[in-house]
């Protein structure tokens, strides 16, 4: 049996540009960090069963993977060849589709698995380029490389996607001073809402070439925000999220709607530096810096506005920053 986890991750600007549509024009830039919440893959040798099970919200148990209704496991046992006496199965700390990355972290936890089934190590710089591999070229989905990288890789990291295709990772060594910092002077929340993100991306796809210089805007941010990230100016990022949530909200009527500006409003209304909503929009995860001192005010005004708004599944979520990537956590190769 083999136990793998892979983090899900806050970006904070130059989202969007990651997309092969852009960076073929133009450097994309994301800074991301990753947080203490996982995705678990368990993957589990079964021989003389013929079978392929796979339990996720429901359970598969097929001939083939070729009967597999889960796409990203079907692509990925195909492409690899494993064609029998296998169970997977996934768990995660957070509820999928909460733009924290978790399709991609998903791929990401499933690659490293398998590959270590067939006996293979793979480093994270091949994971990462495995699972945007079969993400975007096999699957055709509408997507970038960003979460890839962000869970194979953990830590804070500025992520340069080249014209080349290449990416090049640049971690951002903070202090612990200003690491704890940071956490304390942010406030996450699930909306309650979750969506499908391809809808939303492949809107915004659609958008880049007449979003053009939005995106590079987007993407040249990302060194100002690593300045005062290491200086520890809070309030200069939050006024870059705020910004950038703007530039963002640009790239497609379907990022954003009422009931989240509303409460995006309350949050700066009570002392918000500024917010976004994170991954690709219409739902999930919103992300806000605080000062320290407003914290608990911003954060009443946010849950209330949210209840207002009939979000009865809106919560804050607690985390911390985490440098743990993609990583096996439990193997037992007895057969």
């Amino acid at each position: 049996m083999i136990i793998v986890r892979a983090p899900l991750r806050i970006s904070f600007v130059g989202g969007g540009t990651d997309m092969p549509d852009f960076y073929t024009q133009y450097p994309g830039r994301v800074i991301s960090a990753a947080i203490n919440k996982f995705i678990y893959i368990t993957i589990n040798h079964i021989p003389h069963t013929k079978k392929v099970i796979v339990k996720y919200v429901t359970t598969e148990t097929v001939d083939s993977p070729h009967q597999l209704n889960h796409t990203r496991v079907k692509e990925a046992l195909l492409d690899l060849g494993i064609l029998k006496d296998i169970e997977i199965a996934s768990f995660a700390d957070i509820s999928s589709r909460a733009g924290l990355g978790s399709s991609s972290v998903f791929t990401v936890a499933l690659l490293k698995g398998l590959n270590a089934f067939l006996g293979k190590n793979l480093n994270k710089q091949e994971i990462a380029e495995a699972a945007s591999r079969l993400e975007i070229d096999l699957l055709k989905e509408p997507v970038g490389k960003q979460d890839q990288y962000a869970a194979a890789f953990g830590g804070v990291n500025i992520f340069q996607f080249n014209t080349d295709h290449s990416v090049t990772v640049k971690p951002v060594l903070l202090s612990y001073k200003i690491k704890k910092n940071l956490e304390d002077h942010l406030l996450l929340f699930f909306t309650g809402v979750t969506r499908d993100a391809s809808s939303v991306l492949s809107d915004q796809k659609t958008n880049i070439n007449s979003k053009l210089e939005t995106l590079k805007q987007m993407a040249d941010s990302v060194a100002d925000f690593e300045k005062y990230l290491l200086s520890g100016n809070f309030e200069k990022l939050g006024q870059m999220l705020d910004e950038g949530w703007k530039r963002k909200r640009e790239l497609s009527s379907k990022i954003s709607n009422n009931t989240f500006d509303v409460i995006y409003d309350s949050g700066k209304a009570a002392g918000a530096w500024g917010g976004k909503i994170l991954g690709a929009g219409g739902g999930g995860c919103m992300l806000f810096l605080v000062p320290s001192e407003k914290r608990e005010e911003a954060k009443a005004s946010i849950l209330e506005t949210a209840r207002s708004q009939n979000l009865s599944n809106f919560e804050e979520i607690p985390f911390n920053f985490t440098e743990c990537g993609v990583d096996i956590v439990y193997r037992d190769d007895r057969k």
